[in-house]
């Protein structure tokens, strides 16, 4: 398996499960690209229904079902408020959207989509004047690259081995296996053999045919940039919003870590190369003012470049269906299977997003049944996360708070969110919040971080800072050096 984002951990988690040998390599750290660069979100796409996207759009939806029981410390519930205004579409193109997507999924345990009064007391002070009408809606939130890890995590219970900062350099068929050549963090190349080689690298799917199988495709992907900013607080409420543009698009911004507001995203069409060595772009000047002036168009509260605390942009490497413009790509997924008769198999996987990424793993699962055929049934319909050993997330969450209370409430509610039911195993005996260790800044202490090097495969600041948790929004420099001063030392130790 090549490749560590939500696409690879949950093809390697799949796999694990049926009884198969798995190994996983990542060439950075785990969900280190597209994957910790998303909306943060689990939802049937309701401007996909725009694009007549009807198949993925009901896909999603009943995945949004699936995923929200499998992961509640993970995965909440978000009301979104839709504002009708003189640049959007109709009302009664909204209501009509609204109404197809509340039933394209099927059953749902979320409210249903509902007409909404912006000047009422629930809204008011927030929109701009000319905003009174409005529609409310849900799906549902996810913290990206914790749900990503995870997996890998519960991919690693079964039996998978999970080898981050492992670069796949080649790979050759030989009859019946592939011969793959692995490097490490240490520079020294390693050779395994395996009955099939799935490519869930993400952005780098064209250049790992390319480069490391060398074999061309005729399938293709388009690298589309995606932008986010972070903001201090635009509203005190916490539902979000979705903001339609002059242009079309929309907008989204979401309550985020509890003193900001994240806004997002951009379409921003690729042109160069993505190489193996070629990194994901930072936001430009452009995008960050056009989200900015999306967002002044709607809120009473201004906002501008200088308010920025943290963006952050990814590359969705999307299946280039010809479509001319970057927000009407399809967001589907492709899977694309070469198996000669008697050769080893090669799954290469194009597109795709967060709330499909299970379904496209039993697809790919389904393609390999006929090469083992001692594997299992599909399984992970009804499997938890690990953490996710619970009914009701608030319930939790108080219990938590109730079992500790010589510890800080709001840092037991962001471990709670975390690591859901394994937040007990990091706190272990401590009985003060001092017990914990170093305090690096920002709820970040060491007994978190010795947990996420030994059981989450952290190695460098920025994989605990930015993924495993977003405690870099409130790290100075001084706990910054200190961290990686401490895991260096921890490594060495």
């Amino acid at each position: 398996m090549i490749g560590g984002g939500v696409n690879g951990v949950w093809v390697a988690r799949d796999a694990a499960g049926r009884g198969l040998s798995v190994l996983l390599c990542e060439q950075d750290d785990l969900a280190s690209a597209t994957s910790s660069a998303s909306s943060k979100l689990i939802h049937g796409g309701l401007r996909y229904l725009e694009q007549r996207q009807f198949r993925l759009v009901r896909e999603s939806l009943r995945e949004r079902e699936v995923l929200r029981e499998n992961a509640h410390h993970l995965i909440h519930p978000m009301q979104f408020v839709l504002p009708v205004g003189a640049d959007s579409r109709p009302a009664w193109m909204l209501k009509l959207g609204l109404w197809i997507y509340d039933r394209l999924g099927g059953t749902s345990s979320m409210p249903r989509s509902a007409a909404v009064d912006l000047g009422s007391a629930e809204f008011d002070g927030i929109l701009q004047n000319e905003f009174v009408e409005g529609f409310s809606y849900y799906d549902c939130w996810v913290d990206d690259a914790r749900y990503v890890v995870l997996n890998a995590v519960d991919a690693a219970r079964r039996g998978a081995k999970i080898r981050t900062r492992t670069k796949c350099t080649a790979a050759r068929r030989e009859s019946n296996r592939w011969r793959v050549t692995l490097r490490g963090m240490d520079g020294k190349d390693e050779e395994v053999r395996c009955r099939a080689l799935v490519n869930a690298a993400g952005p780098w799917v064209s250049s790992v045919l390319e480069n490391v199988v060398g074999q061309n495709t005729a399938n293709a992907i388009r690298l589309v940039r995606g932008s986010h900013i972070v903001v201090p607080q635009l509203y005190d409420a916490a539902h979000a919003h979705i903001l339609q543009s002059p242009d079309g698009r929309v907008v989204f911004t979401i309550p985020f870590e509890d003193r900001f507001t994240m806004v997002g995203t951009t379409d921003v069409t690729m042109d160069v190369a993505f190489t193996a060595d070629w990194r994901p772009p930072s936001i430009d000047a452009d995008e960050t003012a056009y989200l900015c002036d999306v967002v002044n168009g709607y809120f009473r509260k201004q906002t501008s470049a200088a308010d920025v605390v943290w963006s952050f942009s990814g590359v969705r490497p999307l299946y280039d269906d010809g479509a001319g413009s970057p927000s009407r790509i399809t967001r589907d997924y492709v899977i694309e299977s070469d198996a000669p008769k008697g050769e080893a198999p090669l799954i290469s996987l194009f597109g795709g997003k967060v709330t499909t990424a299970r379904k496209l793993a039993e697809a790919v699962m389904s393609k390999l049944r006929g090469r083992f055929l001692n594997m299992r049934d599909p399984w992970t319909k009804e499997a938890l996360l690990p953490g996710g050993e619970m009914d009701d997330f608030p319930y939790f969450a108080d219990e938590l708070v109730g079992d500790y209370p010589a510890f800080d409430e709001v840092w037991l509610r962001a471990i709670a969110r975390r690591h859901g039911t394994r937040s007990r195993a990091i706190i272990d005996t401590a009985r003060k919040q001092t017990d914990l260790g170093w305090n690096f800044g920002g709820g970040l202490y060491a007994a978190e971080v010795d947990w996420m090097m030994a059981e989450e495969w952290a190695m460098e600041p920025d994989d605990i800072l930015w993924r495993r948790t977003k405690c870099g929004l409130a790290v100075d420099a001084q706990g910054r050096a200190s961290l990686a001063d401490y895991m260096s030392r921890s490594r060495s130790g």
